[in-house]
């Protein structure tokens, strides 16, 4: 009997940028199941609204079977186990994220017992990039074309603070 392998890709996807879609995208032949997870604190300042980040992933992955988009509040592992989800997925842009992820991957799998972090390591042309800069460029009102699906662009340039 095959055991369904569901995958929680967990952040804040503050907004979602062309890196998050790599490696959702690079993930997807590897698991049945993709839960793109949106984790809200209530310490955390967001620049978009929970509201608007769902809704673009829903309009970035409505074709996609496979995946499947909801939010949380709590620990990602708390989470995952309601979910049935074995495994987590996360991406690496240079070593400092490295570090912190092996370290929580590590505590995540010994609080478990059973949940396996799978790492995706940036393609060279997106290792730069990230929800921060992004975030960054659109107060400064600057260009992220080159950073954010095509599809969602418009309604991030719209944005005003």
């Amino acid at each position: 009997m095959h055991m369904k392998k569901t995958a929680v890709f967990p952040g804040s996807f503050d907004p979602i940028t062309n890196g998050h879609i790599d490696i959702i995208e690079r993930a997807k032949p590897l698991f049945d199941e993709i839960i793109i997870a949106i984790g809200t604190n209530t310490q955390k300042k967001y620049l978009f609204s929970l509201a608007q980040r769902i809704s673009w992933l829903e309009t970035l992955f409505s074709n996609e079977a496979g995946v499947k988009i909801d939010h949380f509040e709590g620990l990602t592992l708390d989470y995952c186990r309601k979910a049935g989800a074995s495994f987590l997925i996360r991406g690496i842009r240079n070593a400092a994220d490295f570090d912190y992820e092996r370290t929580i991957s590590q505590i995540n799998y010994t609080v478990t017992g059973n949940l396996e972090t799978v790492f995706f390591i940036a393609r060279p042309e997106l290792s730069h990039v990230s929800s921060t800069i992004v975030r960054e460029l659109v107060l400064g009102k600057g260009d992220v074309s080159a950073f954010v699906p095509a599809d969602i662009l418009a309604n991030i340039q719209q944005f005003d603070r």
